[in-house]
């Protein structure tokens, strides 16, 4: 009894001894080119996914009209483009973090599916609201309204989808997101 005791005792102090231990002074992965921790992925996509089931809004506020397309894809090309990209444009940092910033414009899993369209909008609102641990998206509570961030996610929900040729053009870079202002004497000096 006394031997189970003592093997109990060390393993309890051992176990957390040897994690500090790595954490201070072993070669932690940390880096965006270090591989994975063990499990990392299971460990963050299993609470990211309970959390979304629980929160997040099946219906969204708005429909996918013409000015809210228009709408989402300024905000998108303001907000969202240098990380994930913009039509036949990839982003040139995304895929250089970790995890790497989906490209939210190209065509995968069989080519039928862009970006994030076979999500739910509601979803993408949830991500674009509350932004998500580990990854670098950050959250535009305080940044974007409701009506920005609904906008971006049913317009993202459509990426699939023929786009208005306003959004369409924002969204190439045909087409200005905003108008520029013009330049003038004081500004320059």
């Amino acid at each position: 009894m006394g031997r189970f005791l003592l093997g109990l005792v060390l393993g309890l102090l051992l176990v957390p001894a040897s994690i500090f231990a790595w954490f201070k002074y072993g070669k932690v992965p940390v880096a965006v080119n270090d591989m994975p921790l063990p499990e990392e992925r299971l460990i963050t996509s299993v609470p990211l996914s309970a959390r979304l089931e629980r929160e997040m809004v099946t219906t969204p506020p708005i429909q996918p009209t013409e000015e809210n397309l228009i709408a989402g894809a300024k905000i998108y090309h303001q907000e969202c483009a240098v990380c994930h990209g913009i039509h036949t444009r990839p982003s040139s940092f995304g895929p250089h973090m970790f995890p790497s910033a989906p490209p939210l414009w190209e065509a995968h899993r069989n080519g039928t599916v862009v970006g994030v369209s076979d999500d739910p909008p509601g979803e993408t609102y949830w991500k674009v609201a509350n932004g998500i641990r580990l990854t670098g998206m950050p959250s535009y509570k305080g940044i974007l309204s409701d009506a920005q961030m609904w906008q971006v996610s049913v317009l993202l929900a459509n990426a699939d989808k023929p786009l208005p040729p306003a959004a369409f053009g924002i969204l190439t870079n045909r087409q200005p997101s905003a108008p520029a202002a013009p330049d003038t004497p004081e500004e320059n000096q």
